[in-house]
């Protein structure tokens, strides 16, 4: 419903499997342990840094349902 109103969204995704079937519009997949989606615990700039591949996906995912592959390290 938010995209239908044109509203952009990107999903988080830690479960790539499910983001699969389920097909969001757009989404960023990170291989993190559940309970961690964003990131380290206290780890700021990671955190910011997973952010901004969520930001970036709105505008670079063209194709529905595409997955970026966020490598953090």
């Amino acid at each position: 419903e938010i995209e239908k109103q044109g509203i952009p969204t990107v999903g988080i995704s830690i479960a790539r499997s499910y983001t699969e079937k389920i097909r969001p519009p757009r989404s960023i997949y990170l291989n993190r342990p559940f309970g961690h989606p964003l990131g380290e615990p206290s780890n700021t700039a990671q955190q910011i840094t997973v952010l901004e591949h969520a930001f970036e996906a709105l505008y670079s995912i063209t194709t529905p349902g595409e997955i970026v592959d966020v490598d953090l390290k």
